[in-house]
């Protein structure tokens, strides 16, 4: 290779994290080109048709996550994203007369739950105080780099672990120890604790299973509950909103300013294999034989695609190998889009015209029991016979998404195994567990089923073959204590710097973890500017 590289940095993957990460160093006067292998960039967050007439966010559904700093930097409302929060949070209909219809206030919250029980009416507004002061603890962390245990110039981890420790002390020691029971606890010991009601366990607890393949009562899953809890919209913590168009209007708005700021985005090509010399990381190659020459790689794909597919092995210790090919990838989600011809019409809440209960996160689960039960069947049998569904119709509030009068819901489903047991084939059992999905809703909206007018049924093997998501894992690796923080991907190797000079991570496989949040993209951006500036390739070179 040329000792002259065409490009400052090359990204590899057009997922938001991606698009957020080419931006930041384009910004910083760097040359940037990103490869994509699909032909639009957004990854898992785009807005495709998938029935005449209807579209929808195809992955991702909902936002909640994007860090409002990556909003602001990237000029996102300027380009024309717009986030409408959602009129209510959770709806969980229970039985055919028994429903729990969760608010956006207090006040409201507390007057659903009292008719279930006064005690838990009571202790809500401290349960959420606690949890507001552990994720204002956590927020803070976001955008920070982890201490680099193993890695790294000493000078930058020493100043890290300063920074980590005046935040520690400030901490209240009441915060300290709900912060320990939020990572180390399941939800379902932490809720069973707080209250006594079945479905405000469930409403609550619902979120520590969202791409988490684990019961509630899975010590850790508290923390998968608290990462759901630390987003905002508009300004207004803890709320979840809708993107006008779909997830897709999100990716749009970060590709126009990356282009506005120089970066090259290539579409439609797969990268092969990061080229590597004695000085490190240089460029890529693609599958039509092309290749792209860069100072630096930065990888916004899944580590273990990374490490296992794009590396050849004989550069990487045997084991960092070892250890990468070990990182858990699990999601159990099942993802569908349907195109309906009117909305549901619950039995609990009669009606198909759009009311409240209609613009929320429509939870099918009435308790942790249920999802725990959900769990064990997909380990056992790969589908779970009740499956927990969370229904969210954006078309109420984006008439842009399906013709007049009718609509598109999005339903996030778990738990379905990625690694089928027993034999099974996804290709085979698909259809059935979309099958059964409808036939779920339509027990508590009996007119559901006959008002679909068709869908697109992604099982986890689809996520993983369309949008790269190993195990069908949305966060792009298991939310555990073992893969957090400085341990992710992998303990020395948390401070988005790979094993190899000029070779650096941004995906949601890094800190802060997965969802549309941006702010993997944001950090790893500072770490190579900063190694930029100092002209610095010095960490462990192959």
């Amino acid at each position: 290779m040329s000792v002259r590289h065409p490009f400052d940095a090359v990204v590899i993957g057009g997922g938001h994290n991606g698009l957020v990460c080419a931006s930041y160093l384009a910004g910083a006067g760097m040359k940037v080109r990103l490869i994509e292998v699909r032909d639009q960039v957004g990854g898992a967050a785009v807005t495709e048709s998938f029935h005449p007439g209807f579209r929808n966010s195809t992955a991702s559904y909902t936002v909640s996550l994007l860090h409002p700093k990556v909003i602001k930097d990237l000029n996102l409302a300027e380009h024309g994203l717009k986030i409408v929060e959602r009129a209510a949070a959770n709806f969980l209909p229970l039985s055919d007369n028994q429903y729990l219809l969760m608010g956006r206030s207090l006040p409201e919250i507390q007057g659903e739950v009292a008719r279930f029980s006064t005690r838990d009416a009571q202790s809500l507004p401290e349960y959420y105080a606690r949890l507001e002061r552990v994720a204002s603890v956590v927020r803070e962390l976001w955008l920070k780099t982890p201490v680099n245990l193993g890695q790294g110039g000493w000078t930058g981890d020493f100043l890290s672990a300063l920074s980590l420790a005046r935040l520690a002390h400030k901490i209240e020691a009441q915060t300290r120890a709900d912060l320990l029971d939020f990572f180390t606890k399941s939800a379902g010991d932490l809720l069973d604790h707080w209250f006594e009601s079945a479905p405000l366990k469930a409403a609550l607890g619902f979120d520590a299973i969202v791409g988490h393949f684990a019961s509630p009562y899975t010590p850790g899953s508290a923390y998968v509950l608290l990462h759901h809890a630390l987003g905002e919209v508009n300004g207004k913590r803890g709320a979840w909103g809708h993107a006008l168009g779909g997830m897709g209007a999100i990716s749009a708005a970060m590709r126009k300013e990356a282009e506005r700021r120089g970066v090259e985005i290539l579409t439609g090509c797969a990268v092969t294999q990061v080229c590597v010399d004695q000085r490190g990381a240089q460029g890529v190659l693609l599958a039509d034989g092309r290749l792209i020459e860069g100072r630096c790689v930065v990888s916004a794909i899944n580590p273990k695609l990374l490490y296992t597919r794009l590396i050849a092995p004989p550069l990487l210790e045997p084991d960092f190998l070892r250890r990468i090919k070990q990182y858990h990838c699990a999601s159990g989600s099942f993802r569908m889009n349907v195109a309906l011809s009117e909305l549901p019409n619950f039995s609990c809440l009669p009606g198909n015209n759009a009311a409240l209960h209609h613009q929320s996160g429509i939870v099918l689960a009435p308790s942790l029991r249920y999802m725990e039960e959900a769990y064990f069947d997909a380990r056992r049998l790969g589908c779970s016979r009740a499956p927990v569904v969370e229904l969210v119709i954006p078309s109420i509030v984006d008439d842009s998404l399906a013709p007049p009068g009718q609509h598109v819901a999005s339903l996030f489903c778990q738990h379905f195994n990625p690694v089928l047991p027993n034999g099974l084939d996804w290709a085979e059992i698909k259809e059935p567990a979309a099958d059964l999905v409808i036939d779920t809703v339509n027990q508590y909206a009996p007119n559901f089923k006959a008002s679909v007018l068709g869908r697109m049924v992604l099982s986890p093997l689809d996520l993983e073959q369309r949008f790269g998501l190993v195990g069908g894992d949305i966060f792009h690796g298991a939310l555990t204590l073992d893969q957090l923080w400085t341990a992710r991907p992998l303990l020395g190797y948390g401070a988005y710097r790979g094993p190899i000079a000029g070779l650096y991570m941004c995906s949601a496989g890094t800190h802060p973890g997965g969802g549309v949040t941006g702010a993997p993209g944001h950090n790893a951006a500072r770490e190579i500017i900063r190694d930029f500036k100092k002209g610095a390739r010095r960490w462990k070179r192959v």
